[in-house]
């Protein structure tokens, strides 16, 4: 069984930092992409931040700069150091992951959700 589980969420005051983890479990492929999402109260669900097995990284506009994801592919495990948080940032943040198939195409995994609450 597939699991995705986040892990350092919490309450911090604008301007301050906090670092999210993921980490997968179960049998999983060595082709894969993780990355975050976060959801708000009242809004969708919006993409954050992804990597790849080999590093490649990609980031919203509007985290570009502040937030930065990497991979231990070890582990399983991704990170998000966010830094320079604003209260536009409160969310719960989602890990998904994309694992590839030998068949062909790819399965996709969420944890359950972190919360990230920033004061102002």
């Amino acid at each position: 069984q597939v699991q995705l589980v986040e892990s350092g969420g919490g309450l911090v005051r604008t301007g301050g930092s906090l670092r999210l983890s993921c980490a997968a479990s179960g049998r999983l492929s060595n082709s894969y992409a993780m990355g975050w999402f976060r959801q708000a109260p009242g809004k969708e669900r919006e993409f954050v931040a992804i990597i790849n097995w080999s590093g490649h990284s990609a980031y919203a506009d509007s985290v570009s700069g502040r937030f930065f994801i990497s991979i231990d592919n070890a582990k399983k495990t991704i990170y998000l150091q966010m830094n320079d948080l604003e209260p536009e940032d409160t969310a719960v943040y989602y890990c998904k992951g994309e694992y590839d198939r030998s068949s062909g195409g790819y399965d996709t995994y969420w944890g359950q959700g972190t919360q990230v609450t920033v004061s102002s």
